[in-house]
């Protein structure tokens, strides 16, 4: 199951901090990782992220078919429309800070349950960013190869108006309203990871060390004594007997709402999508590389929506290509039947 379909699963209801933050660490991992060997994943989003087993919440970052060196670009039309970093709609010059961009709007929409930014096109994408952040400064203005889309012979922002006759206007809107939140520590995180120069957004090494990664307050953090070997058994890293399994350090994803069992088989009675979900529409997903000749264009219909999206979830009652009962739609299965965790 990928993030995105975890989201639809639980009705675009969106997760808790504490959820999310688990998420955050092992994905910034990840781009640690690839900014270490100086790799470009170009197109990080919700369905590039996999859950590692359905009943835990350890995920892995997929599908590198648009990812490049950073001294070796190939495509100039990269990333899918809702995480794709202003500097690629502009036409500027990009690099490792494109997937820190991606990053910021996946961890807003796990919050949430719905795209920060669910421009139906660039040019309303782009009044999406503004209408939080407001618009970008001259000197990135003038670097952009595109301006002319975007702004007048002034610089000015040029009006967009929706399909649904919407017209956003720049800095309308607070991050804070936006994602209906008022976790200080949080808000800073995605506002370091939105920043529209590239060479000011927050690194994935530095993203590790922020509050709300490490879930430390920078004050207390400064004040903390050291702790010596005595005490060590009392920090939360060594909560766990060394005796303990490993199945028993592992945290459990909470349970998928108002689901029940009906002749062996998990039934979803979950309500439809609202009318108000990003996925209605055809607006939901696009296709990432313009021209590419490699898989990223072939995963989606022509409506944006998955080719192989012939079934709701839970996928408990799936089976696999060879005909076999599918081991990890077993073991969610077993989830389904399990006491609701606690966990968000």
């Amino acid at each position: 199951m990928n993030l995105y379909e975890f989201i639809k699963a639980y009705e675009f209801k969106g997760f808790s901090l504490r959820l999310i933050r688990r998420f955050s660490k092992q994905m910034l991992a990840s781009l640690t990782l690839l900014k270490s060997h100086r790799v470009i994943h170009c197109d990080l989003k919700p369905e590039n992220i996999l859950l590692a087993h359905p009943l835990h919440s350890e995920i892995k970052v997929i599908d590198f078919g648009s990812s490049c060196f950073e001294n070796e670009k190939v495509y100039t039309y990269i990333q899918s429309r809702f995480y794709r970093s202003p500097e690629v709609i502009l036409g500027m010059s990009y690099g490792l800070p494109i997937d820190m961009w991606s990053l910021g709007c996946i961890l807003a929409e796990l919050l949430t349950g719905y795209p920060i930014f669910p421009g139906e096109n660039e040019q309303e994408q782009l009044a999406c960013i503004m209408e939080i952040f407001g618009p970008p400064e001259k000197h990135l203005i003038e670097k952009s190869s595109r301006k002319k889309l975007f702004f007048d012979s002034l610089g000015k922002p040029r009006v967009t108006v929706s399909t649904k006759g919407r017209r956003r206007r720049p800095s309308s809107k607070t991050l804070q309203q936006a994602l209906k939140c008022d976790d200080e520590a949080f808000l800073d995180f995605i506002t370091r990871c939105l920043r529209w120069d590239p060479d000011r957004r927050m690194k994935p090494d530095e993203a590790m060390q922020h509050e709300f990664v490490t879930g430390v307050k920078r004050s207390a953090a400064r004040t903390r004594p050291q702790m010596n070997i005595n005490t060590a058994v009392s920090s939360p890293q060594k909560r766990f007997a060394p005796s303990q399994p490993p199945q028993a350090r592992v945290r459990p994803l909470p349970e998928p709402p108002m689901t029940s069992f009906k002749n062996g088989n998990a039934v979803s009675s979950t309500r439809d999508i609202p009318s108000s979900s990003p996925i209605k529409g055809g607006t939901r997903r696009h296709s990432t590389v313009q021209g590419a000749s490699g898989a990223a264009g072939a995963k989606r219909a022509a409506n944006g929506a998955p080719l192989n999206a012939t079934s709701s979830l839970p996928r408990a009652a799936q089976r696999s290509v060879s005909g076999k009962p599918d081991l990890a739609s077993a073991a969610a299965i077993a989830s389904l039947v399990r006491p609701s965790y606690q966990d968000l």
